[in-house]
C-alpha cells in the first residue's frame, strides 16, 4: 500500500483539509480522493491529490 496526500484550500490559500490515506494504485487513490472530496462537499474548492512520488493525481484551482 502507498500513502497519498489530499489537501483542499480556501481562496486565500488557507488549508481547510489535509488528509492522508492508503491505496494500492494511483487509479484507486484518485477514486478514493474524489469520494472524500464529494463527502466533504469540497469538489469546487481548490484541491490536490499527490502520490508518494509527488505526482499530482487530482488538481483543481
Amino acid at each position: 500500500m502507498r500513502t497519498y496526500k489530499l489537501t483542499a484550500f480556501e481562496q486565500t490559500g488557507k488549508p481547510i483539509m489535509d488528509e492522508t490515506f492508503t491505496a494500492e494504485t494511483d487509479e484507486e487513490a484518485r477514486d478514493k480522493g474524489k469520494v472524500i472530496l464529494e463527502e466533504k462537499e469540497l469538489t469546487k474548492q481548490t484541491h490536490r491529490l499527490a502520490s508518494p512520488a509527488g505526482k499530482l493525481l487530482l488538481f483543481h484551482s
